[in-house]
């Protein structure tokens, strides 16, 4: 089967849902890079099972009825990649890991830097929580969709209802602090509002 993509409303922008066959991967964000995530030529398909199933748990995640995903993963990249996103999945729900705790995780307490630059090519998005990945003091760091996103998801996780909600929160911690939701959205580090508890890991099957 070819690769397929489904567009999604979100509460986060625009999402594109992308398939392999049965399986799901990618998930890209609307003002992705060009070329972060490689991928062949895609055809649209709205009805392709997957990305139907895709787009309802998201949903669901977004609404804060879901702190898990069930989901078959293609991963294309390197073997190195491959071990980065797969300790992406290990992160639970509601909690965060520095890039130095994901390098010593796979067992190379010396690339720090290449988890980052692979944390940063995660082709799919949310199901694969790069968002839950922070810097060693704290600090919010680069996210391809964004550090504006990038709070929201850890705001939602910390035990906010919906998105909406965390939303919310984050406009107020950023007025607090005498920033703007825009300055959010750049690089330079932003601290979380506050902790998040642990509820829940993520599950999935990695594809070749």
């Amino acid at each position: 089967m070819t690769y397929a993509y489904k567009l999604m409303d979100s509460p986060v922008g625009e999402l594109k849902l992308v398939a392999n066959g049965n399986r799901l991967a990618a998930i890209l964000w609307e003002n992705d890079k060009p070329n972060r995530v490689r991928l062949p030529e895609l055809v649209e398909a709205d009805d392709r099972p997957v990305l139907v199933e895709t787009e309802r748990q998201l949903n669901e995640y977004f609404a804060g009825t879901r702190d898990r995903f069930d989901l078959e993963l293609d991963f294309q990249g390197t073997d190195f990649q491959k071990k980065v996103w797969a300790a992406l999945l290990t992160i639970p729900f509601g909690e965060t890991r520095s890039y130095s705790d994901i390098a010593t995780q796979i067992g190379n307490i010396n690339a720090v830097r290449a988890v980052g630059a692979a944390n940063g090519r995660n082709p799919i998005s949310i199901v694969a929580p790069c968002h839950r990945v922070i810097g060693a003091s704290g600090d919010l760091t680069g996210f391809a969709g964004g550090l504006t996103n990038k709070m929201l998801l850890l705001s939602l996780e910390a035990g906010q209802t919906s998105l909406e909600a965390a939303a919310d929160s984050t406009v107020a911690a950023t007025a607090a602090s005498g920033a703007t939701p825009e300055m959010a959205g750049r690089e330079t580090p932003v601290k979380p509002a506050r902790p998040a508890p642990s509820r829940g890991t993520q599950t999935s099957l990695f594809g070749n």
